[in-house]
């Protein structure tokens, strides 16, 4: 059984405590998976469709913090991503602006993190990861 989360930060915080004890009192083996983008979209006032990059970290943030306080295993994430220097979700070190995302908005469906968005990610669930094994963090 796989549950893929998305409700954004604040709801996770509240809503999957309760869904991960559900599980663990069934006894069932679960695949929790994050997909903090698509919980993320909104318009901007000049009609872009984009994406938050700080609120994409903190619904990641919350889905390992939710799952080391429960005890159970946060086991995968969902990225809307390409390593193409796209300017479609704002925030990140790659500096993306609601004023800057005309500049490379290339997407035809969903508004995509660029290839540095995606990289500030990857480190942070690395981050996570090694903390969770014990692991000294990266230097």
């Amino acid at each position: 059984l796989t549950i893929i989360v998305r409700m954004g930060a604040e709801k996770l915080r509240k809503n999957l405590p309760g869904l991960i004890r559900a599980v663990q009192r069934e006894g069932k083996s679960v695949l929790w998976i994050s997909d903090p983008v698509h919980g993320n979209t909104f318009k901007t006032e000049t009609g872009y469709k984009t994406r938050d990059f700080n609120a994409i970290r903190d619904e990641l943030r919350a889905f390992f913090d939710v799952h080391d306080d429960m005890g159970s295993h946060p086991g995968g994430v969902h990225l809307e991503m390409t390593g193409e220097d796209v300017t479609e979700c704002t925030g990140g070190l790659s500096g993306v602006t609601e004023d800057t995302l005309k500049d490379r908005y290339h997407t035809f469906c969903d508004p995509r993190l660029n290839g540095e968005q995606a990289l500030e990610l990857a480190f942070l669930i690395a981050e996570r990861m090694r903390q969770r094994t014990g692991l000294p963090p990266l230097e």
